[in-house]
């Protein structure tokens, strides 16, 4: 058996601002595969939530009108970066492609940096409260460092330096500007059929309430979503650490990486996909094909 801590002893033997790329990879395709996926999930939506931000977003109806292909689009750029490096050419498409997508909306930098902040500090603080054993300062280090890296390639400037004080800039903006907006309700109400469709079916009829659960009461507020009751909550919760400690005790790490051999599947791309192809389709630049246009096979079922 490998010891559980295998893992992490590797990573604190790394540079966490050097080998960022490494230790995130790590995260995500060994040590946290589902926390990290899920908190990433959380992420996204809390961004989506801001009024500026959802309005956009209701605006193209790419979130509310073609939801599939757009949670599974962002999620598929997201991974190509991360599993590939932003040098590497699929990393530079994808990282192009984001870019393409942005660019008409006129976003403003606070609003890009709320969004990286999301993305550094909730996935985060999911592990750290739920995940089998919390971040430790070189994950956390390297989380900020990639995403630092990430807002710099495109252009976001004012980056907290630290990841404390990204955390420290991320709750003061998120407590002035996430407020109850019927825009955020639309979003939230399509995307919410997507987890929902995740549960298990014996815990279908409180599946509303269970995806409740999941928020904390200021994105309940904005996404204007009821507070569900407290049994669901706390058997939510306890389930949670329940699992935390089978995986703490039992668990051994993985011996194939989460997404083996680079290759993510989706239901809007069961054959594959290029990376133009991810995206509106009128934002498409023919630039974004070098490195883009290799199709991604279908996976391993990992």
């Amino acid at each position: 058996m490998r010891d559980r801590h295998a893992n992490l002893a590797r990573i604190r033997s790394l540079d966490p601002e050097r080998d960022h790329l490494e230790i995130y990879q790590t995260m995500l395709r060994h040590e946290f595969c589902w926390d990290l996926r899920l908190g990433l999930n959380l992420a996204f939506n809390r961004s989506f939530s801001i009024p500026e931000i959802a309005a956009v977003h209701t605006a193209t109806g790419e979130l509310t009108q073609r939801t599939r292909k757009r949670i599974d689009d962002t999620g598929l750029l997201m991974y190509e970066m991360v599993l590939n490096g932003f040098d590497h050419p699929r990393g530079r498409a994808a990282l192009r492609r984001v870019n393409q997508i942005h660019r008409p909306y006129g976003i403003g930098n606070d609003h890009y940096r709320y969004v990286l902040g999301c993305l550094v500090v909730i996935p985060t603080r999911w592990i750290d409260r739920h995940g089998w054993r919390p971040t430790c300062c070189h994950e956390r280090r390297a989380t900020h460092a990639l995403y630092r890296e990430l807002g710099r390639r495109m252009g976001i400037t004012d980056i907290p330096e630290t990841y404390r004080e990204f955390a420290d800039w991320f709750d003061a903006y998120d407590a002035a500007h996430l407020r109850p907006n019927d825009d955020a309700a639309a979003i939230e109400r399509a995307t919410r059929e997507l987890l929902l469709g995740r549960l298990p079916r014996p815990l279908a009829p409180i599946g509303d309430a269970l995806v409740a659960a999941l928020y904390d009461d200021r994105l309940r507020a904005a996404a204007r979503v009821a507070t569900p009751a407290w049994p669901v909550r706390a058997g939510l919760h306890a389930g949670l650490r329940v699992r935390a400690w089978l995986l703490r005790h039992l668990g051994r790490p993985r011996t194939a990486p989460l997404f083996a051999g680079g290759v993510i599947s989706t239901r809007t791309y069961p054959d594959g996909y290029t990376i133009d192809q991810l995206g509106p389709a009128d934002t498409t630049d023919s630039r974004t094909t070098g490195g883009g246009a290799v199709t991604a096979s279908r996976p391993d079922p990992d």
